[in-house]
């Protein structure tokens, strides 16, 4: 992963470097990784993500569709 400095702006090359690595799951993956996770924590885990994704996706469709109103941040 790479980052450019401009100016000699390291804040906002930091800040910018954090939002990459956050959109990549870094920070997530490296929680997982600081302790032992039991197969049935991970199961339960996994489940979770992939009900999230699919209710994502669905939600998505919906709007696309014209069912839903996009949601307004």
């Amino acid at each position: 992963m790479q980052v450019l400095v401009r100016d000699n702006n390291v804040d906002q090359a930091l800040r910018v470097l954090k939002k990459k690595l956050q959109r990549e799951g870094v920070f997530r993956e490296m929680k997982t990784r600081k302790a032992f996770e039991k197969p049935s924590e991970k199961r339960a885990r996994e489940k979770a993500e992939a009900v999230r994704r699919a209710r994502k996706a669905a939600r998505k469709l919906a709007q696309r569709e014209g069912l839903v109103g996009a949601h307004k941040r």
